[in-house]
């Protein structure tokens, strides 16, 4: 990682982190009633607490790349965002996967309370469409429809929340290695490729373009989650900032443990040799995506 990458992807995630503040605030908005303060709290925390801010970083750099307006982008980021932390703080409570640390803090149900949990989740769900629909989301009408469209998807029964159906089946009977490949799209991968096809849309790119930066999206999102698998296994929680290990003492199944972590490591450099290869038509303006394909393989946390 560069320094130049690291200090882009250090820049994102504070200007992404000041509008998530913003939108987060006290201000009760047109159509509202209030914003309970004691809720509103447990949503700042679930979602003002550090983080990458990876898969905004992917809206804004291929906004940016298809020349999207920066401050439209920056918002669908934010949307994005706020769909990602939702399924977090909804992913750690105990009928789920019953994670008392996230980040290195301690989650929402913990530091607030189980039920405040849900609704915390709940109402982020709902602003995120809040915010793609929003005025303040200065795109054409028909690239904002199609925005919230393709999020519904990617974050609904046939995405994420489809995933993590399959990811609570598999604690119950073992998925073959296609059943854990697709698990992994959804779960995972579905909010990834969503993020670089969000920019493209954004820019009102053509078919072909979007196409292109869709594909990337998924190899970046299997490529996220086989190094996060891989991170499962080697690392531990002090490096991650969440429980390690549980994939293994929950008995699931993944690639690495089908596999091996070698060729897990050899799949993982594939997997970046590809999305390389898709963004070839961008030249060096398409660098910093580049990068953040090598970035997500060799994470440490």
């Amino acid at each position: 990682m560069t320094d130049n990458f690291a200090a882009r992807l250090e820049t994102t995630a504070q200007e992404v982190a000041a509008a998530l503040e913003a939108l987060l605030s006290e201000t009760v908005l047109d159509g509202e009633i209030a914003r309970p303060g004691y809720l509103l709290a447990a949503m700042r925390h679930g979602v003002l607490n550090g983080g990458k801010r990876l898969r905004p970083f992917l809206v804004v750099e291929t906004a940016r790349l298809l020349g999207a307006p920066e401050l439209a982008a920056r918002r669908v980021a934010a949307a994005l965002e706020c769909i990602h932390c939702y399924s977090l703080i909804h992913d750690d409570l105990p009928s789920m996967d019953d994670d008392d640390l996230r980040r290195g803090q301690p989650t929402v149900h913990v530091a607030f309370d189980e039920a405040t949990a849900i609704l915390a989740g709940d109402a982020l769900l709902t602003l995120a469409f809040d915010i793609l629909s929003s005025p303040e989301t200065d795109l054409p009408a028909d690239a904002k429809l199609r925005l919230v469209n393709q999020l519904a998807r990617a974050s609904g029964i046939g995405g994420m929340v489809g995933g993590q159906s399959l990811d609570l089946d598999a604690e119950r009977v073992a998925p073959d290695e296609a059943g854990i490949v697709k698990l992994q799209a959804m779960k995972t991968g579905a909010l990834l490729r969503y993020a670089c096809a969000a920019g493209a849309i954004a820019a009102g790119a053509d078919d072909q373009v979007l196409a292109r930066m869709t594909r990337f999206g998924e190899i970046i999102g299997l490529a996220f989650q086989l190094a996060d698998d891989l991170l499962d296994v080697t690392s531990d929680a002090a490096t991650l900032g969440k429980a390690a290990g549980k994939d293994a003492g929950r008995g699931k199944g993944t690639l690495v443990s089908l596999h091996g972590v070698a060729a897990a490591r050899q799949r993982l450099d594939g997997l970046v040799e590809e999305a390389a290869e898709l963004l070839e038509p961008f030249g060096g303006k398409a660098e910093t995506l580049r990068q953040a394909a090598g970035f997500i393989a060799s994470r440490e946390h």
